[in-house]
């Protein structure tokens, strides 16, 4: 990426500039320190910027998750459960099916993320976190 890059370069400067070996290590430590806080307070932030949305009364602040959630569970009740029952009774009265072309991939990808917050959530209230 583009911080990878970044670092990748001043690295690179860095090796040419100091010719001291202890120096060079040190001074590239001191970069990923650097780096990685940065890194760690940005986190920092998006977590906390998630926690007030989520305690937000505004529904288009603290509701765009659940309705996420609620989007891809009923993609997924949909194509698994209902398309394939209506199949079933217009197959059973001669009537031509329902074919619905569906991208699992979009869905997986999004679900997979939710479901993978949702526990990690799961993990920190069994841990006692509020």
């Amino acid at each position: 990426m583009l911080l990878d890059a970044i670092i990748g370069a001043v690295s690179t400067v860095i090796d040419r500039v100091v010719p001291d070996v202890n120096a060079r290590e040190q001074a590239k430590a001191e970069l990923s320190k650097i780096v990685l806080e940065d890194d760690f307070q940005l986190a920092l932030a998006q977590i906390q910027t998630n926690q007030t949305e989520a305690q937000s009364d505004n529904i288009f602040k603290s509701g765009w998750r659940p309705s996420i959630g609620w989007v891809c569970s009923i993609a997924f009740s949909l194509h698994f459960v209902f398309f394939p029952i209506l199949n079933w009774f217009l197959i059973l009265f001669h009537q031509p099916s329902i074919n619905i072309p569906f991208d699992m991939n979009s869905l997986m990808y999004a679900l997979g993320g939710l479901l993978g917050l949702g526990t990690m959530r799961t993990v920190e209230k069994m841990n006692g976190v509020k």
